[in-house]
């Protein structure tokens, strides 16, 4: 309980540091949404009724101790402010609608990478030197080092441009009712298709290499030669001995890839059309929408701080030395 508590404290402190940057970095940059958007028409409008857009969108004068506060307010109550772009909508409906789009596609190609690189790696150290160790792990590292968008671009040409197998934008058929119905859900399985998959191979291998190496490391350790002396099965050996402490390293790595799940694939949405929070908040900037992209921010750091959380109660799990307290 007290390592709860003192992991629990850090990351407070730390979202309450994020959220003050977050409320700094706006407010440092010249001018504000409302003046960029009436700048052509500011000879045509009174001056009250630009003070009143600016009091809409949040942007009053005042002393910055009691904008900090409001914004803090607004903050634990969630009223992120209207967006710039999508005015009148809120800042948490527009970012409400794309949150599931991101989830799922930056979700699922992180677990599918996870998954498959964990796998691969710990058989690529069991039979280190061998054939698949030695195509596989020199292959993912290349695949690791492409950008996101060159893989992404690459996709898009050969899979729907040239081959025309795939489609090449958005989330699913416009043509199609969005009722969840099976023919909804085909669309947007096909869809998500090369979206997944770039993002897949951009992940899978630093996965497979951590495991990889964590496994090498622990297959020298006395309790690996005593379980194979006790005549266990390699199956035993390699994931009851191996595989469980060799994983720890690799679920922070988790945490950190899911921890990026929300920001992370703005690139490939872009590329793809994908109606997630990486488009919205590329189309936010572009607009200078303040409300919208603070509210993004958020959400990034409340994401991240929270599954490197996860992460600490997986170790507490997956390590009795830390339920015992290193005893």
């Amino acid at each position: 309980m007290g390592f709860i508590l003192r992991r629990f404290s850090f990351y407070l402190v730390a979202f309450l540091v994020a959220a003050t940057i977050n409320f700094l970095l706006p407010r440092a940059m010249p001018g504000d949404p409302v003046s960029v958007m009436f700048a052509r028409a500011g000879a045509m409008m009174e001056p009250a009724a630009l003070e009143a857009l600016k009091a809409t969108f949040g942007f009053v004068d005042g002393p910055i101790g009691t904008q900090f506060l409001t914004y803090v307010k607004s903050v634990f109550t969630w009223d992120l402010g209207t967006s710039v772009r999508c005015y009148p909508q809120q800042v948490a409906d527009v970012l409400g609608r794309a949150i599931g789009w991101t989830l799922f596609l930056v979700g699922t190609s992180t677990i599918i990478s996870f998954s498959f690189g964990s796998i691969v790696g710990i058989f690529a150290a069991w039979y280190r030197g061998g054939r698949m160790d030695s195509i596989l792990s020199p292959l993912t590292l290349v695949m690791q080092a492409i950008p996101p968008v060159v893989v992404s671009l690459l996709a898009l040409f050969l899979f729907g441009v040239s081959l025309e197998w795939l489609p090449i934008g958005y989330a699913y058929s416009p043509e199609i009712k969005a009722d969840f119905g099976w023919e909804h859900i085909k669309s947007i399985m096909l869809h998500a298709i090369m979206p997944v998959g770039t993002l897949a191979i951009v992940q899978v291998g630093g996965f497979l290499i951590t495991m990889r190496n964590n496994m090498i490391n622990l297959l020298g350790e006395d309790y690996i030669t005593m379980a194979k002396a006790k005549g266990l099965s390699n199956r035993r050996v390699i994931f009851n001995y191996g595989a469980r402490n060799a994983i720890l390293p690799s679920v922070t790595a988790l945490s950190m890839a899911l921890g990026f799940v929300i920001g992370g694939s703005l690139i490939t949405e872009v590329i793809f059309n994908y109606p997630g929070l990486g488009l919205t908040l590329y189309q936010g900037i572009l607009a200078r929408d303040y409300p919208l992209i603070q509210g993004q921010l958020l959400i990034m750091t409340i994401t991240m701080l929270s599954f490197n959380f996860l992460a600490d109660m997986l170790y507490v799990f997956l390590d009795p030395r830390l339920r015992t307290g290193g005893k």
